[in-house]
């Protein structure tokens, strides 16, 4: 299956944040998790399943008359990857531009700064 046709959805995500969360859970579990912020039903969440189950986001075993789903993907490397291709689409592929746009359109506290200049610091001696 083509990479592209591995790349998670906004629904899609918000399954595999339930799942990263629990490590497994049938389409019940899942669906009652976010039923107060999702207007969906217990069949379409479980139809989403189905569908990203066949996609190679999730797999599942039986369990009963039930089937348990549990991620395919790791969770840092589908972050980076959605990251990296939003950087790509939107910046040209520039993180600089990404940055300047993120502080220049939202307030920044002084601890978030400070933290953004710790980690800028421990990149650059990484790279001595």
């Amino acid at each position: 299956m083509p990479a592209s046709s591995k790349t998670p959805t906004r629904s899609e995500m918000a399954i595999l944040d339930i799942l990263w969360s629990r490590e497994e859970a049938t389409a019940q579990t899942v669906h009652e998790s976010f039923q107060h912020t999702r207007s969906a039903g217990y069949t379409g969440t479980l139809k989403l399943m189905q569908l990203m189950h066949q996609k190679g986001l999730l797999g599942r075993r039986r369990e009963g008359r039930s089937h348990v789903y549990y991620p395919l993907v790791e969770e840092q490397d589908t972050r980076a990857s959605l990251l990296s291709s939003f950087i790509d689409t939107t910046f040209s592929g520039s993180a600089s531009k990404l940055m300047v746009h993120l502080l220049g359109n939202k307030a920044v506290s002084r601890q978030e700064l400070d933290e953004i200049r710790d980690y800028l610091d421990r990149i650059e001696e990484d790279k001595s």
